[in-house]
């Protein structure tokens, strides 16, 4: 959903019909903790039918919001996670995969975490995603892409952890937070 101006839900099936009449492929992003507005599932529908509309991102974190999409969109789209602290669950339910803050840091981990959920194996689950946890929770100790960034760098991934303002560098006082929860996931050696 576009940002900053909480539109309407007929405005939004509106954008999203215009952007798919673009002639490329478009990923639905619902991501009402950044815009304060839900593209309702009945709306989404309205949209579902058109070529280039191909998934959803739903970062609403809502488990029980998988089934009410579906019933409305069928197969039409694919069905991505956008919340990384119920990722796993929301594939293991139905949905198609993520996209994720997570798998910016940790890129392998969470290949294996959605693979084996794809693949319905909860214990494999259970075991790849119970290190990245306070990862997935800790990534929004500030506003994305802050910590992520930070994270990335500290793992010498990325020269600098820069964010374009009105963005900055993660605040000092969460750097702790981070590196514990990095070496919690096996991303960074207690030494480093």
């Amino acid at each position: 959903t576009p940002y900053y101006v909480k539109p309407p839900q007929r405005g939004l099936v509106k954008h999203f019909l215009t952007m798919a009449e673009m002639g490329l492929p478009v990923v639905i992003y619902n991501v009402p903790g950044r815009t304060g507005v839900d593209f309702q599932s009945n709306n989404l529908a309205l949209c579902a039918d058109h070529e280039n509309i191909v998934a959803l991102k739903d970062a609403t974190g809502d488990l029980d919001r998988l089934e009410e999409v579906r019933n409305y969109v069928g197969d039409k789209l694919l069905l991505y996670s956008g919340d990384d602290s119920t990722e796993a669950e929301y594939v293991l339910r139905g949905g198609d995969g993520c996209i994720s803050v997570t798998a910016n840091v940790a890129p392998a981990q969470m290949h294996n975490l959605i693979m084996a959920a794809l693949n319905k194996d909860v214990a494999g689950v259970e075991k790849i995603n119970g290190p990245l946890k306070e990862l997935h929770n800790n990534l929004f100790c500030e506003a994305n892409p802050i910590p992520a960034k930070w994270a990335v760098k500290r793992i010498g991934k990325m020269d600098s952890a820069y964010c374009r303002p009105p963005l900055d560098e993660l605040a000092p006082e969460f750097h702790s937070l981070i590196e514990a929860s990095l070496t919690e996931a096996g991303l960074l050696l207690p030494t480093q």
